[in-house]
């Protein structure tokens, strides 16, 4: 079945940027999880959305713009969001909290205005949103690559820095780590894999793939590590089920992914509190 689908060459590059993606998403997640930042994906997915929207009125005012990929756009207004809620936590030291909100209401903000003055919803933007397996194309591929490999060798040279700052912040920042560099380094990472896996999932549920396998992890877990290694584990799974599903039932990839993501939550939910009641027995 899998390789009647992977005949075709969008099909191809589809599931190797889903293979990708769930790989990278809940490798982050994890992080932004246990530092409690589970809504700042939200928070960038919509600023990517309000540079999608952009680049997209750009090519219709501009017919040199066409043929530049909304990825592009999509990725430097993702980063540009992330550079500002570092900055917004400095401001609000005591209500960091803050700066995502303040983000996620500007991203929201602008995209309504580039929508509306590009005339609405088009076919394009519809799959940016919930994500389409036809859309993606070998320069997003490349792209997204590009950037996973960017993510994975970040993460495993700044890991130990990264754990640290994720479990006690103070510690970390009396040992001498330069917390600030590391924060936004990390901040970074989180807005280039969002704009990543947009293709796939949609920015509307990117967030999704970030959170809910890392969610689903951390109930059978037993450490950080394998928590890391089942979250990547579950991404995948739903990635790949997702994709196969939509293909064949003809859906938007990021509802499948998403409801994928959500069965495995629920039976990890149910496996541990089957075990928890057997020991008890």
């Amino acid at each position: 079945m899998i390789s009647s689908i992977l005949e075709y060459e969008f099909l191809r590059n589809a599931f190797l940027t889903g293979v990708i993606v769930g790989i990278i998403a809940p490798l982050l997640g994890v992080f932004i999880v246990v530092r409690r930042l589970a809504l700042i994906a939200d928070a960038l997915s919509h600023v990517t959305l309000s540079g999608i929207a952009f680049s997209l009125l750009l090519s219709k005012s501009f017919t040199w713009f066409a043929g530049i990929n909304p990825l592009y756009m999509g990725v430097l207004f993702s980063c540009t969001g992330a550079l500002f809620i570092e900055r917004l936590r400095s401001v609000y030291k005591h209500y960091q909290e803050l700066a995502i909100p303040i983000i996620l209401s500007t991203g929201i903000g602008l995209g309504a205005i580039f929508i509306s003055m590009a005339d609405g919803f088009n076919t394009d933007l519809l799959n940016y949103l919930f994500g389409s397996i036809s859309a993606v194309t070998q320069s997003d591929l490349t792209l997204i690559l590009f950037i996973s490999l960017i993510v994975v060798t970040t993460v495993i040279i700044f890991y130990k820095e990264l754990f640290l700052l994720s479990f006690d912040e103070e510690h970390a920042k009396a040992s001498g780590l330069k917390a600030a560099y590391i924060h936004v380094l990390f901040i970074l990472l989180v807005a280039l894999v969002i704009a990543a896996s947009m293709r796939i999932v949609g920015i509307l549920l990117v967030s999704a793939l970030m959170t809910l396998p890392v969610a689903a992890s951390i109930r059978i877990a037993n450490g950080f590590k394998q928590s890391l290694f089942l979250s990547i584990l579950f991404g995948e799974i739903s990635v790949l089920g997702g994709l196969v599903s939509a293909y064949y039932l003809d859906l938007a990839p990021g509802g499948t992914i998403v409801i994928f993501s959500v069965l495995i939550l629920l039976f990890s939910i149910g496996y541990k509190q089957i075990k928890t009641k057997l020991k008890r027995i």
